[in-house]
């Protein structure tokens, strides 16, 4: 496998990013890969919530293909078997039977990419396996995990992994990058609603949002109850594209990273907006889990909050060299590391010693 590889993945959503993230995730990816060289074919189940808000119909670095059923999934057979390797994503609809279904064709190399490893693990452990199944997991020749740290180590011993590798989510720094406006909003939230992540968003800024009634709050993301009581001085909106997050984040003074409680429980889970963000120089406030400071240093590239006092006294007396020190640091870090050329050539040199080993067909005989 010394020549560019031929993949094929099968993910939740490429062509739409409405209320999931995997689909900034897999551009950021995909892109990287198409700068090494690399061919990717996307496979997308066709649904309607996702037909109805497609922003990304036709990439340019990839080869995007819809099915409808899984037995529609046998037109793709010729592509899954010629490929180098194929790569299923979680929370595919059906993904289960999905793995099943690839599995029959004998891909030369079979992994899958768990964007949501902290909520794998933990409907693992209640035996939901609606799009996974236990059984499954050692079969794949990688797992590669939106999760890396203690978790990889979770991985094997817990669910039978035999190569976890960490693959974080990533940025696409030519489409994430600051902008230049001036600022509206002291600080700011983007994400779909989760109700284990809406207590850490009430606690560093909504209720700051309360103490701070002079100060400008936003909250971008689609499908929060009508029921929520947003102050005065938050700003909704409903649903922000991609296109449009540069924008967003180069018009804050701050903006807050709120995690899921599973992923603050199994730590090393940084999600897409911090490196989103930091490409964008826009300082983070974030909630605390073990092995963000692996990733971000705290105080120097980022400001970890416990509670509302910590935000509050960052937005009324953080000096303007050292908010704008922070952000510098912040972009930097993401420029060096967690690009999607960088996760590109993460994902090909595992890909590449899986298949030195030459990969299941040569286990399956």
């Amino acid at each position: 496998m010394s020549k560019p590889l031929s993949i094929v993945i099968l993910g939740l959503s490429l062509s739409s990013s409405w209320g999931n993230g995997h689909a900034t995730t897999y551009r950021a990816l995909l892109r990287g890969l198409k700068e090494e060289g690399h061919q990717v074919l996307f496979l997308e189940r066709d649904v309607p919530w996702y037909a109805q808000h497609r922003d990304m119909p036709d990439p340019d670095f990839c080869r995007l293909a819809y099915y409808d059923s899984l037995a529609d999934l046998d037109r793709f057979t010729p592509a899954i078997r010629n490929a180098d390797a194929v790569v299923v994503g979680s929370f595919v609809p059906e993904g289960r039977e999905v793995i099943e279904r690839v599995e029959e064709m004998r891909p030369r190399l079979l992994a899958f990419y768990d964007i949501d490893t902290p909520v794998t693990l933990a409907a693992l452990a209640r035996g939901e396996e609606e799009f996974l199944a236990r059984r499954q997991v050692p079969g794949f020749d990688v797992y590669f995990s939106f999760s890396g740290g203690k978790v990889l180590d979770r991985l094997r011993s817990e669910a039978g992994a035999r190569r976890p590798e960490a693959l974080y989510c990533s940025v696409d720094p030519e489409r994430y990058r600051p902008t230049g406006e001036p600022p509206r909003w002291d600080l700011g939230y983007i994400g779909t609603y989760s109700p284990d992540r809406q207590p850490v968003l009430e606690r560093l800024l909504i209720a700051p949002a309360r103490r701070l009634p002079d100060k400008r709050f936003v909250v971008a993301g689609a499908q929060y109850p009508d029921d929520i009581d947003w102050p005065a001085n938050v700003e909704r909106i409903e649903h922000l594209p991609p296109e449009a997050h540069a924008s967003f984040y180069s018009r804050q003074r701050f903006t807050l990273n709120a995690t899921r409680a599973d992923m603050v429980a199994a730590g090393w889970s940084p999600s897409v907006r911090l490196f989103e963000a930091g490409a964008c120089m826009a300082p983070i406030i974030s909630d605390r889990w073990p092995g963000l400071e692996e990733i971000f240093s705290d105080g120097e590239a980022i400001l970890i909050a416990d509670e509302a006092d910590a935000v509050v006294d960052a937005l009324m007396h953080m000096r303007e060299d050292e908010r704008l020190a922070m952000a510098k640091a912040g972009r930097a870090l993401v420029l060096k590391s967690h690009t999607g050329r960088a996760r590109a050539r993460g994902m090909v040199q595992a890909l590449k010693e899986a298949g030195a080993g030459q990969g299941r067909l040569a286990r399956t005989g």
